[in-house]
């Protein structure tokens, strides 16, 4: 029954155009494998929700608002004096943005809320086609902040609609996806098919336009802030990532789970998540001295969250490797409790120093201890030796898995001092190191 119901979902009218949008947009070959992965999703009965029914609603280019616009126009009204959310003296952030990644969703969209909430702010989100709503949301906003959008005719109506209101613009990031650069020395790539790699090269300038179109620029790490400053002439502010109040209950509900099935227990386990494609080329950095570890004794074992090639690992280590497919957010804290020590290796490129540290944040949430490699936002998280441990040779990561192993009560004591910075430094506060305050004065001032 569930297979009928995604594959009746999937043929929705709505669909079949979006189908026929991304052949025009991105390509034959780029819309089936999206198509593929959406359709994967319906199936398995997690595919994004919360994008209305828009057929009848939703139009692109100058035919979204246009009609609006000669109205105002020919009424001699087009023009405002001041944002109706300054005339009322309310702060309000409109974020129009493509909410279609949940991790994306969670961390870059919904963590507004509860970040400006603080200092009442409100906050309301629209997926950028929906445009009922996205438009909505802009008429009375103080701010406007577009997360993650390319440039497109619908992208360029909001632009426009913005300034026609007198609404200041903020444009959100959290990869490189604007750097042709960071692209072509990924080494993630090398083990992506390679249309991919194209599909996303010829994406990187129309990220690009919507950043200079914008007025100022949230980015996710001090990395990626610096990479965008050598493409674009606007004020950057980071803006990271955090560990909000949803995430801090279900991490402390998993770990509390976890702890009677631990105790007395004589394995150790390690834990590598992979939230998306390519990832096997960061393991691979490591492979080596986790399978020595692996061997070294019988109750080592590995668990592997998400996409990952299965093949990549030795036969002979097979009875000590779990490969746990992704489900939703909770259901992946749960997992991660389940271990010891999280690992997160990471390729030393252009594109990954502009990571953040989610993975760290996600471990510390469920009382995890990390090792993590020297690259990105990853070690600015680590107060090494007490929440966890730094690596950047095979060296180091031997003696930290060791380490790790040797003493699980010790192991388990760094998890807790993990989870205590992360309420302490790493939550959810209108302040540093979470937020810049050039970015707070921008929507306060």
């Amino acid at each position: 029954m569930a297979v009928l119901i995604g594959i009746f979902r999937a043929l929705r009218w709505s669909n079949l155009v979006r189908l026929r949008e991304s052949i025009r947009d991105d390509g034959l070959k780029i819309a089936l494998l999206k198509t593929r992965i959406r359709l994967g999703q319906l199936l398995r009965g997690h595919a994004r929700s919360g994008l209305a029914e828009l057929m009848g609603k939703r139009a692109a280019g100058f035919g979204a608002l246009g009609g609006v616009w000669s109205d105002l126009a020919r009424e001699n009204a087009f023009h405002i004096t001041a944002t109706p959310a300054i005339l009322s003296r309310q702060k309000r952030l409109a974020v129009i943005g493509d909410l279609n990644l949940p991790q994306c969703r969670k961390y870059r969209v919904e963590q507004l809320i509860e970040l400006w909430g603080h200092d009442g702010i409100d906050v309301r989100f629209a997926h950028y086609q929906d445009v009922s709503r996205a438009t909505s949301i802009l008429q009375d906003a103080s701010h406007l902040l577009i997360y993650r959008v390319l440039r497109s005719d619908l992208g360029s109506t909001y632009l426009y609609e913005a300034r026609r209101l007198r609404v200041p613009i903020a444009f959100d990031i959290d990869d490189p996806l604007f750097s042709v650069p960071a692209y072509e020395t990924y080494q993630n790539m090398n083990v992506l098919p390679v249309h991919l790699k194209s599909h996303f090269l010829k994406q990187a300038p129309l990220y690009h336009d919507m950043m200079n179109a914008a007025d100022v620029l949230s980015l996710s790490t001090p990395g990626l802030r610096d990479e965008a400053a050598r493409f674009v002439p606007r004020p950057a502010f980071v803006r990271r990532n955090f560990a909000d109040k949803g995430s801090l209950a279900a991490g402390a509900s998993a770990h509390a789970a976890s702890v009677a099935e631990k105790e007395g227990g004589s394995d150790f386990t390690l834990v590598f998540a992979s939230g998306s494609q390519g990832h096997e080329a960061d393991f691979q950095l490591i492979a080596e001295e986790v399978e020595a570890f692996l061997a070294a004794a019988p109750n080592r074992k590995l668990m592997v969250v998400g996409h990952f090639r299965s093949e990549l690992f030795s036969d002979e280590l097979a009875d000590q490797i779990e490969l746990v497919p992704f489900a939703d957010y909770t259901a992946y804290l749960q997992a991660l409790a389940k271990a010891d020590c999280a690992i997160m290796p990471l390729a030393n490129d252009l594109f990954n120093q502009c990571k953040s540290g989610v993975r760290v944040i996600d471990a510390a949430s469920v009382s995890l201890p990390s090792i993590v490699s020297n690259v990105g936002d990853l070690p600015n998280l680590i107060v090494p030796g007490e929440t966890g441990m730094v690596a950047s040779t095979a060296a180091e990561w031997r003696d930290a898995l060791e380490h790790m192993a040797s003493d699980r009560r010790q192991t388990a004591e760094m998890g807790l001092k993990a989870r205590r910075n992360l309420e302490t430094t790493w939550s959810g506060k209108l302040a540093h190191p979470i937020i810049e305050q050039g970015l707070i004065d921008w929507v306060k001032g």
